[in-house]
């Protein structure tokens, strides 16, 4: 208890700034999931899904040119503008997107909506990451994702809520209510403080002392401000190209791979088209599909919870590795589900057992994947580097996604659930090996430290150590 009583009040600040952004990047990620139940037929979508999966997939492209463009946009003009920037980019596009009037304008809005996403993506993990002190750094971060998944627990709660209502308005609804939370968190992000590390980055040496003051008042700040200006200052370039050759080649293919594999082996396929794979398990209206939707999101918000009080007493690998595991298990068991329905017609028990799967998956990814890619995407590279980096993880991720979003429908359809979530299986068998092989352990270290795993080939420089290139893991 402690140590909880030492946590600067900014950081707390922080981190419920960061939560309420996570809660709409969830909200989002599900609302179109009961939304396009509704607007396929106001739009006279049913059947083309094609159509549906472009207009899905619209704010991925979006989130995609983001990421891409996030790194170079915190890097010059600060964190903190970049993520009130991404508040307004919210609440205007979620807005636009409520009151288009043709499938085209719908797509476009959030085209751009994911836009403000994407820099989102790379935005606020770092801004978490370089704004707390690093006793409490994993778990703020995996906070952002307990508020993601709140966020799509809230985007399922809100159209089965609104199934009642006239479905030419209900949708609407869904996609507009992200802009409320967007529109009342703008004033609390403009009192916060920019972080010091790219204050220092900006030789604003007098700033960055007056922020680390704020953010950790118990902290030694003129020690902790020579430690960031050292490391800094030791350091070279800053530019892409860096990431492409040793030390950091090894750092680089690390997050880019995790990124890829944290999508590609299915989660947005249970989450934004939840609804749609329980009506190809059966079930037969709208609402109940939604229902149990939501209840898989309500179960994977407890496996959240859990690896946000652990993630820095375990460990980010053991943490990871357990989570694909469960990925697995329930993949295989989405397998049986399919692979034993006779007919179109399944059993309850079959229903039971795919409703379980769906559940695993979510839990095993928001134990895993879903707590540790905001952790691994700020701590993975020296500061100069560290938006690039970020952006690489996470353009990989929403590549991934955007192969998964645009094609899901049409591939379940056409080969069917058990080929579908085999393949998916397949998949998180070499993510988890891959993490096995790869991931280092880097809970408790300062950000300035991490670097040196990589720069030592791959292991953590022993004390003992003197150049042999000996380490653990």
């Amino acid at each position: 208890m402690a140590a909880i009583s030492r946590i600067p009040r900014s950081a707390l600040v922080v981190a419920l700034s960061a939560a309420t952004l996570g809660i709409i990047y969830g909200y989002d990620g599900s609302n179109v999931a009961g939304a396009q139940l509704y607007f396929e037929d106001y739009f006279g979508l049913q059947g083309n899904e094609e159509a549906v999966e472009t207009i899905v997939t619209a704010t991925v492209y979006g989130e995609l040119i983001g990421a891409l463009a996030g790194g170079f946009i915190i890097n010059r003009i600060g964190r903190k503008p970049s993520i009130v920037g991404v508040a307004v980019g919210y609440s205007i596009f979620c807005l636009l997107c409520a009151f288009s009037v043709t499938p085209t304008m719908l797509g476009v809005c959030r085209f751009f909506l994911g836009l403000t996403i994407g820099v989102s993506l790379i935005a606020v993990p770092i801004f978490v990451a370089e704004s707390v002190p690093a006793r409490i750094r994993g778990a703020t971060l995996v906070a952002y994702q307990v508020a993601a998944v709140v966020g799509i627990i809230l985007g399922y709660l809100g159209a089965l809520a609104l199934s009642g209502v006239s479905e030419s308005v209900n949708w609407r609804i869904m996609l507009g209510l992200a802009a409320v939370p967007a529109i009342l968190l703008i004033p609390a992000l403009l009192r916060l403080p920019e972080t010091a590390r790219w204050l220092v980055l900006k030789g604003r040496i007098d700033d960055a002392r007056v922020s680390l003051a704020r953010t950790d008042p118990e902290a030694d700040v003129d020690s902790e401000l020579a430690d960031i200006q050292n490391a800094i200052s030791s350091e070279k370039g800053g530019r892409i190209k860096e990431m492409l050759r040793k030390p950091y080649l090894r750092a680089t293919v690390f997050v880019v791979g995790l990124g890829f594999f944290i999508q590609i082996t299915g989660i947005n396929a249970t989450v934004a088209y939840g609804p749609k794979i329980f009506q190809a398990m059966g079930i037969t209206t709208n609402t109940q599909s939604i229902l149990m939707s939501t209840l898989v999101q309500c179960i994977a918000l407890v496996a959240v919870l859990v690896s946000m009080t652990v993630v820095d007493r375990w460990g980010r690998r053991p943490i990871l590795l357990t989570g694909i595991s469960i990925m697995i298990v329930s993949q295989l068991a989405m397998v049986l589900t399919f692979a034993t329905q006779q007919g179109s017609t399944f059993t309850t028990a079959q229903v039971v057992l795919g409703f379980l799967g769906l559940a695993g998956i979510n839990i095993g990814f928001v134990f895993g994947f879903g707590a540790l890619v905001w952790v691994y995407s700020s701590e993975s590279f020296p500061a100069r580097l560290r938006g690039y980096g970020s952006s690489a993880m996470l353009s990989s991720d929403l590549l991934a996604n955007i192969i998964i979003a645009q094609f899901f429908l049409t591939i379940l359809s056409t080969i069917g659930g058990a080929w579908s979530f085999g393949i998916f299986a397949i998949l998180a068998v070499l993510a988890w090996l891959f993490v096995w092989r790869l991931a280092p352990e880097t809970k408790g270290r300062e950000l300035e430290e991490i670097q040196s795993f990589w720069e030592n080939g791959g292991s953590w420089p022993t004390e003992q150590q003197a150049g042999t290139g000996e380490g653990s893991r």
